[in-house]
C-alpha cells in the first residue's frame, strides 16, 4: 500500500512541511524548470521554493516552450554559472524573470543543450556564494547549492535589502528530518566528519 502524501508539499503524511512554508512576494518572477527525474525526489527543494514564493512557477519538463518566459513582463535570464555568465546585480525595481534549472549539473546542462531558445538567454551567477546547508549531499564544488538555496541567495542580491531567509525554514526541517530518519550513526558514516 503506497504511503499517503500531503497533496501540497508532497511529503509523507506525518512529515508535512506546509506549516513552515512562507508566502513571500517578490518583484522578480522566478520560473523553475525542473528536470522530470527530479520531480519525485524525496528532497525536492524546487517545490519548496515554488510553494513559498508567490511570484513563481514550477514547470516539470525536458523540452521548454519559450512562451513560459516570453508571455511575461521583464527581461529573462538563466541562473547558471560558468563561461559567459554575468554576476547578479540588484534589479533596481525593473521587472526581471529569473529562470532556475532544477536537476543535477549534468541534467541542467542537458536542459540548456536541448532548448536553444533557453540557452540563448543571458546567464547570471552569484558573485559570492554562501556555503550550502545541504548536509545530505556531497557537493561537486563550493558553488553547488540546492535549488531553494540558490533562489534565496539570488533574490537577496536582486531585491536587497529584502530577506528571503524564511524560504529556508522548510528546507532545514526537511534536512533535519532526513538525518533523524537515517540515525546518527549512518549520517556520521556517510555525511559527517570532513564532508
Amino acid at each position: 500500500m503506497p504511503r499517503l502524501q500531503c497533496p501540497c508539499c508532497q511529503r509523507p503524511e506525518g512529515h508535512c512541511l506546509c506549516s513552515l512554508i512562507p508566502s513571500l512576494p517578490s518583484n522578480t518572477r522566478v520560473l523553475i524548470l525542473q528536470h522530470p527525474s527530479e520531480a519525485g525526489h524525496a528532497l525536492n527543494t524546487a517545490r519548496l521554493a515554488h510553494l513559498g514564493l508567490n511570484n513563481s512557477e514550477l514547470v516539470i519538463t525536458e523540452l521548454v516552450d519559450p512562451a513560459l518566459w516570453a508571455a511575461h513582463e521583464g527581461e529573462a535570464c538563466v541562473l547558471f554559472p560558468g563561461e559567459g555568465s554575468q554576476p547578479l546585480q540588484p534589479s533596481s525595481g525593473k521587472a526581471i524573470q529569473l529562470i532556475v534549472l532544477d536537476g543535477t549539473w549534468r541534467k541542467a546542462r542537458k536542459l540548456l543543450h536541448l532548448n536553444p531558445a533557453l540557452a540563448a538567454l543571458p546567464r547570471v551567477s552569484l558573485a559570492q556564494v554562501q556555503p550550502t546547508r545541504y548536509r545530505l549531499r556531497k557537493a561537486p564544488g563550493p558553488e553547488a547549492l540546492s535549488t531553494v538555496e540558490a533562489i534565496v541567495q539570488a533574490l537577496e542580491v536582486m531585491e536587497a535589502p529584502t530577506s528571503f531567509q524564511p524560504l529556508l525554514a522548510p528546507f532545514e526541517a526537511l534536512i533535519d528530518g532526513q538525518i533523524q530518519a537515517m540515525g546518527d550513526t549512518v549520517y556520521q558514516r556517510n555525511h559527517g566528519q570532513g564532508v
